[in-house]
């Protein structure tokens, strides 16, 4: 279970995972070494899973963004296994989730024009029959983030109550 220090810690980390534990400790109150001993529980536990680099998509010619719905009729494990199989295998495919409701699949897709994205759907659909697929490019990014929402976490274990 988090505690308000870990949360204090988690949101400095999300914002710069570079920052010595010394300077971090000193914004959350802390010294050094217990600081830096919260970070390796927080690191055991899974919480944190890894610290990475978060570029900017048009200087690596990933700009255009792809919203992509797939909706399919085979529910065979050997489908869904061949499937993700497919998906795992393209780097285009930033995120990918299972869904509930009209649609079965949901992925992000990163590609530098719509010609590249023609050619990833290409490779996709040879590779996995699919039901149905509608593409939906984004034209503006409004919000991005990667930092989590952390005032839940301190509910976590609760029963996940809201407070009222």
């Amino acid at each position: 279970m988090l505690d308000e220090m870990d949360i204090k810690i988690l949101r400095v980390l999300q914002e710069d995972a570079t920052r010595a534990v010394a300077e971090i400790g000193k914004e959350v109150g802390l010294s050094t070494t217990p600081c830096w001993r919260r970070i390796q529980k927080l690191e055991e536990a899974g919480i944190i899973k890894r610290k990475v680099a978060v570029l900017d998509p048009e200087s690596v010619n990933a700009g255009v963004t792809v919203f992509v719905q797939i909706k399919t009729d085979q529910h065979s494990n050997d489908w869904l296994e061949r499937f993700h199989e497919a998906v795992v295998d393209f780097p285009e495919v930033v995120e990918f989730y299972r869904m509930a409701g009209e649609i079965d699949y949901l992925m992000r897709v990163v590609v530098p024009d719509i010609a590249a994205y023609d050619k990833f759907y290409k490779k996709l659909i040879s590779r996995i029959e699919i039901a149905k697929v509608s593409s939906v490019f984004a034209i503006e990014q409004i919000k991005y983030t990667t930092a989590l929402p952390l005032h839940f976490a301190l509910t976590a274990g609760k029963g996940n109550q809201t407070k009222r």
